[in-house]
């Protein structure tokens, strides 16, 4: 006899090496983690400009998170999760502090 399958979500078999809850800071969708980026330009919509650790620029949703100008997030798919403490922001070059 076979041991039974664990189901995911609406019956979807999980990943193999995908946690079946959060570990850290692993997303239990897809295993990939939340980056920190920092807030540099507020737009229309509840979207910012964030710019990211190795410097690149990205628009990002903030709809469901209060932030602000300055302020650094955890975005994950293109969408802010969590505001957390800028130490959490170590752009590259930058000796691991933030600015």
């Amino acid at each position: 006899m076979t041991e039974p399958v664990l189901l995911g979500p609406i019956g979807i078999r999980p990943t193999a090496g995908v946690p079946a809850h959060c570990e850290g800071d692993v997303c239990i969708t897809c295993s990939d983690e939340a980056v920190p980026v920092r807030i540099t330009e507020l737009r229309p919509d509840e979207i910012a400009l964030v710019e990211t650790e190795a410097g690149t620029f990205e628009e990002v949703s903030i709809a469901l998170v209060d932030a602000g100008l300055g302020d650094v997030v955890l975005v994950h798919a293109k969408e802010a999760i969590v505001r957390v403490d800028t130490s959490a922001f170590q752009p590259a070059g930058s000796g691991g502090g933030s600015r």
